[in-house]
């Protein structure tokens, strides 16, 4: 504050003391009232003034001190003085100071009724009043206004709203009042204090400065009214909390989350201190008959206090108490209403006497009241919040119950639509668990490693994986994603999984097999439209067929991502496959394509997933999958988890994700061995024995009756029923023998019981007793019928 912002009339005496108590400011009007010149007492002791020479009444936690001194006039002779002093904000690095102000002296009747601009203002105000003149001095005040200063109004006049007090409301009023008399414009300030006589809470006061003009029509004053609008300003900071609960709980379907979402909401705006106490769920998903009897056991969800670290919780979150029928969590709980405890009435002695340790955090924290609401949604009873308060000095109020009660019963909402969520979720991941694959197969054409993740946020999907063996060594490998989520796209996926299976047993070729597939979804669409369905059955699917033979791989997919290839030697690339329509369109065509791999080479097929990102686009994605694949690496499951930990958050990912990496294998050729068959029955004999032959050579002599019988009778069957040519193929690993007859006609056998009487019809019955399986595949030439024949394990 500048001498020529404070020291500008001569009217007022202003003076202003160091934190040392010496003199550092002094105007006119202080050397009117004391005769002393500002040269002769600045820099000097203030007591020096004092007509007893004691020391400034001056406290040092005091911000505003009023009072008569007795000081000492130039001449020597006591003057009693009325002052008004006040710290002043520090100015830059210096220390704050006292502003000491004594308004100017003479007669004190009240107001002076022959000032007409004082009296008709005041005549016309309805509330708390002053009157400012154009140099900002008080001329005018009613006892309303006084009452909120909390001085005498005889002792006000003369006076700046900055000579009454250094608060941050002091100095905008004088401001605001400034701007009226340099505009001729109303002006309104509201803020939150106490009144200066006061000993209860703040209140909300809006000041209204009007300009009060002469005949002339210049502003020749301010008229100030106060006004306390603190019920409205508290029914608008409860609306205001209502709201931001509105916004703030709830933000994720999370019980723990949602809780100390709760928590945070109410500190500080209603308590100093929440706690959230919840009981445990039912088991089976059951919900409780009503409130619970005491004794409760509440596990601490969360908590939080104005007080960094949470001094005052008792209780760890996720920590189990039992609280008897005497405390006030449990009170509420079975009364099923608010229990408020105040200190001063001695409830919350009585409470929390069957806790000593509680009752005394509390005493040491200094705890008054505390307002126990229960949490209730859906007639279902969930737990309790307990509201504290130690800072606030005033207890809770009606209008505070019925605030907590209004925010509680939005959060316990949204605690029931987690745990129903959460209750749901569990029992999708159950079923989707059930229905994808525990273990992978173990093949002779691939090695295999896979992994699922549900999503995080939007629930369980309709992602799955297979890997199938077919016959012949081969191996299927599919991956699909039903659209959508919940239970009904997990029993969605179950059913196509299913059919993918059964369509793979008869060895259709893949754009075959994703043909019936998509018939399968179209017909699976129609059914859900009803009046009961859901709507429309979309999924994306990738299916492909590896033969360890031949070292080829047929794959086709349907609105699928490309699957990648990681060769042994080389960085992984996309493999370039038409995409096809997605499931579910019907009447479009697919197309397979052949890709020849080298043994070791690694292929990865995944869902949309794992490439969707809001921090990066898909082609990004796409070259850090690729760039995970490429680091060589001898196990798939540390392939799997770099992948996913390369691209997913650590939070997880917003879909589900299903990822499967498979190594493929090549067969030998000594391994395989082939012989063409003319079509005389007359050399089924010779082939028995170049069988016999071949498997003494591979060192399988224990399979040699079975094979030669089975052998024996396919090569039959072939020559009497198929059609030249005829080629018997023979492959074999460490634990399973396979025979293979294939020929030109595309009529498959079929099993069936030969009658007492048929001479003929038991052969492939016997086929079927003496191996592990037996089946047929059509292929582009003809036929063939298979066997398998289950090697002893020590060979």
């Amino acid at each position: 504050m500048s001498p020529d912002d404070t020291f500008d009339d001569g009217v007022t005496a202003r003076a202003v003391i160091a934190v040392d108590g010496t003199l550092t400011e002094w105007n006119e009007g202080a050397r009117r009232l004391l005769g002393h010149t500002a040269a002769e007492v600045v820099g000097r002791p203030a007591a020096e003034l004092l007509a007893d020479g004691a020391a400034p009444p001056l406290v040092e936690d005091d911000h505003r001190w009023s009072g008569t001194l007795t000081l000492r006039h130039r001449d020597g002779h006591p003057v009693p003085v009325w002052v008004v002093a006040h710290r002043r904000p520090p100015d830059g690095p210096r220390t704050t100071d006292w502003l000491a102000v004594s308004p100017p002296q003479g007669p004190r009747h009240g107001l002076p009724d022959d000032d007409p601009l004082v009296r008709e203002a005041l005549r016309q105000s309805p509330c708390a009043t002053m009157i400012y003149d154009e140099r900002l001095r008080l001329r005018g005040v009613n006892d309303a206004m006084a009452d909120i200063v909390g001085l005498p109004a005889e002792r006000l006049l003369g006076l700046r709203p900055t000579d009454l007090g250094s608060r941050p409301q002091n100095r905008e009023l004088e401001e605001r009042l400034r701007r009226v008399l340099s505009t001729g414009r109303r002006q309104d300030m509201q803020t939150y204090m106490k009144a200066g006589g006061e000993t209860r809470g703040p209140h909300a006061w809006l000041a209204r400065m009007a300009p009060l003009t002469g005949a002339d029509g210049r502003v020749r004053g301010v008229c100030v009214t106060a006004h306390d609008f603190s019920d409205q300003y508290r029914s608008r900071e409860r609306l205001q909390l209502v709201n931001e609960a509105s916004v703030r709980i709830g933000t994720t379907l999370d019980v723990t989350r949602t809780a100390q979402e709760l928590a945070d909401v109410c500190v500080p705006a209603l308590a100093d201190f929440v706690s959230v106490d919840l009981l445990d769920p039912q088991e089976h998903g059951g919900e409780s008959a009503g409130p619970p009897a005491p004794p409760v056991t509440l596990r601490r969800a969360a908590h939080r206090s104005v007080s960094p670290g949470e001094p005052e919780a008792v209780a760890e979150p996720g920590q189990k108490d039992l609280y008897p029928e005497t405390s006030p969590q449990a009170a509420s709980l079975s009364a099923g209403r608010t229990v408020v405890a105040s200190g001063s009435s001695g409830d919350l002695e009585r409470w929390l006497g069957w806790d000593p340790a509680r009752f005394s955090r509390i005493r040491d924290h200094g705890v008054h009241s505390t307002m126990s609401v229960p949490l209730t949604a859906r007639g279902t009873t969930l737990g309790v919040a307990v509201f504290t308060r130690f800072r606030r000095p005033e207890g809770f109020t009606e209008d505070d119950v019925l605030l907590a009660e209004e925010v509680t019963a939005r959060a316990a909402v949204c605690i029931d639509n987690a745990r129903r969520y959460s209750r749901e979720r569990e029992t999708t991941l159950t079923l989707q668990r059930s229905l994808l694959p525990r273990t992978l197969p173990r093949t002779a054409a691939v090695e295999a490693a896979s992994r699922y993740l549900p999503a995080t946020r939007s629930g369980v999907g309709g992602d799955w994986f297979d890997v199938i063996p077919l016959s012949g060594m081969r191996v299927a490998m599919v991956v699909g994603d039903v659209v959508g989520h919940g239970i009904q796209a997990s029993a969605t996926m179950g059913r196509l999984r299913t059919a993918v299976r059964t369509l793979a047993d008869i060895d259709l070729a893949p754009d075959e097999l994703l043909t019936h597939l998509d018939d399968l979804v179209v017909r699976l669409s129609q059914e859900s439209g009803g009046d009961a369905g859901t709507g429309e059955v979309g999924a994306t699917c990738l299916y492909a067929v590896y033969d360890p033979v031949s070292r080829r791989c047929s794959l086709a997919r349907a609105g699928h991502p490309l699957p990648l290839l990681a060769p042994p030697d080389g960085p992984a690339r996309r493999l370039d496959l038409p995409s096809g329509p997605p499931l579910g369109v019907g009447g479009l065509p697919f197309e397979s394509v052949d890709v020849e791999l080298r043994e070791g080479s690694v292929l990865a097929f995944h869902t949309d997933g794992l490439l969707a990102s809001r921090e990066r686009d898909v082609d990004t994605s796409a070259q850090m999958i690729l760039q995970a694949l490429s680091v060589p690496s001898d196990s798939l499951d540390e392939t799997c988890d770099r992948v996913l930990h390369s691209l997913l958050p650590p939070g997880g990912s917003a879909d589900d994700v299903a990822l499967l990496l498979a190594r493929t294998r090549g067969l030998p050729s000594s391994q395989v061995a082939t012989w063409d068959i003319p079509a005389d029955p007359a050399l089924v004999a010779p082939i028995r024995k170049q069988v016999v032959d071949q498997l003494e050579r591979w060192g399988l002599v224990e399979a040699t009756f079975t094979a030669e019988l089975v052998v024996s009778e396919l090569v039959t069957n072939a020559i009497r029923y198929g059609a030249p040519p005829i080629r018997l193929r023979l492959i074999h690993d460490a634990a399973t023998l396979i025979c293979e007859v294939s020929d030109t006609n595309h009529t498959a056998p079929h099993l069936r019981r030969a009658k007492t009487w048929d001479e003929g019809g038991r052969g492939l019955l016997l086929v079927a007793q003496l191996t592990q399986r037996w089946g047929s595949r059509h292929t582009a030439e003809g036929k063939t019928i298979w066997a398998e024949l289950a090697l002893v394990e020590d060979l």
